[in-house]
């Protein structure tokens, strides 16, 4: 069974439906490591709660370079095999993603390249887009830059906010992150350019 390393910064949404996917064996993995950097994140809490290995890695008192080598350092000790970004709400340097060779992925609640960083159903809106969504992708030196894995469409509604398209776009990841995961782990895949496609 393949190894999964989590890390987030808040609720963890989609570690749970990662999880939920799991237990209901919809997805051939297992969660090896929760990792957060925020001590009082509730995904941190839950992940303790379900029996899953949860640390905490803080930011305060160590540089980046620090920091990111603690992250990596219990990530390799738990032998993660594929890092999964669930809301980690810091942006990864060279030296770390270099640990991890197209072996990190995120979910961004947008259909990339548009509308990268942060708010970004706020950015659809103020865009005045008839669709937006989800994009799960592998993690390089940018900010929300690797190529694409999967997307997922969700419309846009005249009477949509902020709230309540967030609140749609967050049903399709939940779905979308578990297959994208499976997809790359089964390996039948390989990158022309950014172009993720199927071996023959």
């Amino acid at each position: 069974m393949r190894r999964l390393g989590i890390l987030l910064s808040g609720r963890g949404s989609n570690f749970l439906a990662i999880h939920g996917h799991i237990a209901a064996g919809r997805l051939d993995a297992e969660i090896a490591g929760v990792v957060s950097d925020q001590p009082d994140a509730p995904g941190l809490a839950r992940a303790r709660e379900l029996g899953l290995p949860a640390f905490c890695v803080e930011r305060a008192g160590r540089t980046k370079s620090e920091f990111e080598d603690a992250i990596a350092r219990v990530l390799e000790a738990q032998a993660v095999e594929l890092v999964c970004l669930a809301g980690f709400m810091r942006v990864l340097g060279p030296g770390f993603i270099r640990r991890f060779p197209q072996r990190i992925l995120n979910i961004h609640p947008s259909l990339l390249p548009a509308f990268p960083g942060l708010h970004a159903q706020r950015q659809a809106l103020a865009h005045g887009v008839r669709f937006s969504g989800c994009t799960v992708h592998f993690v390089d030196e940018g900010v929300d830059s690797g190529p694409i894995v999967a997307q997922a469409v969700v419309p846009v509604r005249d009477d949509d906010t902020e709230e309540t398209l967030a609140a749609r776009i967050l049903v399709e990841e939940h779905r979308l992150y578990a297959e994208a995961i499976a997809k790359i782990l089964a390996g039948r895949w390989f990158l022309d350019g950014r172009r993720l496609l199927e071996k023959k």
